[in-house]
């Protein structure tokens, strides 16, 4: 499994609406409306994950706390590899602190994108 799937499984997102979605496809070719995608409500679940975490994390700015809260390997390497799955550009792998940031950014947008809640002033 990738390491955004194991994101989006963690949370309860991925393969269930993309199922859905293709499920929805015929429906829609007929003329009905195509299903709606479910929001999950990712921040009521990242902040009771957190509230349980022996470790107080900033997932909210980190994406090292944000993989550490999911139970995840958050080693340059893993992180690493995120970012390449992602696409990340090659000039911000080339400085761990700009992969992070564009890596967290990049997650949460991805997540709002495939069903989850992420407020807008995370995405920004």
């Amino acid at each position: 499994m990738s390491w955004f799937g194991k994101i989006l499984s963690k949370l309860g997102l991925g393969s269930e609406g993309e199922a859905g979605a293709s499920a929805a496809a015929p429906t829609a070719a007929s003329g009905a409306a195509p299903a709606a995608m479910p929001v999950v409500d990712v921040m009521s679940k990242l902040e009771g994950m957190a509230a349980t975490h022996g470790e107080k994390l900033n997932w909210k700015v980190s994406i090292v706390d944000l993989m550490k809260l999911l139970g995840l390997d958050s080693s340059f390497a893993a992180r690493k590899e995120l970012a390449v799955e992602l696409g990340c550009p090659a000039e911000k792998m080339a400085d761990s602190a700009q992969m992070n940031v564009w890596l967290h950014k990049t997650v949460l947008q991805k997540l709002a994108a495939n069903g989850g809640n992420i407020p807008a002033d995370l995405l920004d």
